[in-house]
């Protein structure tokens, strides 16, 4: 989509987003494109700055970007510590474990372990609440 800055007979300003240039040109050619103050169809585009993006803005953003970035993975790295404090670990018995749990054959409790695509699905299927345990790389470089 395009956005153009339009001006109208009477010299009202507004925007219109169209497809492409000649979408606009076909519409206006119509009678489609229309001032939203006065209701005229003489309708031109308006000079307009083009939003360049220099090399400045772009490293600015790269650089919060990338800072975002190394925030998310801390948050996840520390989510994913929290979990394994505070829960239990129960290998490869995690899909048995958290069905016992979900149908209330073990008392509630929090646990983390590995579980094959099969057994993930199965999971789902039957209602069981569970999230993947994060796996952060280290950032040691």
């Amino acid at each position: 989509m395009i956005r153009f800055s339009l001006v109208c007979e009477k010299a009202h300003e507004f925007e219109g987003w169209f497809r492409s240039n000649d979408d606009f040109e076909k519409q206006s050619k119509r009678g489609f494109v229309d001032c939203p103050h006065c209701g005229s169809t003489r309708v031109e585009k308006a000079l307009m700055a083009p939003a360049v993006s220099t090399s400045r803005k772009q490293e600015k953003l790269a650089l919060a970007m990338g800072e975002q970035q190394r925030r998310a993975m801390a948050e996840l790295k520390a989510f994913a510590e929290r979990v394994k404090a505070d829960a239990d670990y129960v290998g490869d018995k995690f899909a048995e474990e958290a069905r016992k749990i979900h149908f209330g054959e073990t008392d509630p409790r929090g646990i983390y372990g590995e579980a094959t695509l099969d057994e993930v699905r199965s999971l789902a299927e039957d209602g069981v609440d569970f999230l993947p345990l994060p796996v952060v790389p280290d950032d040691r470089n």
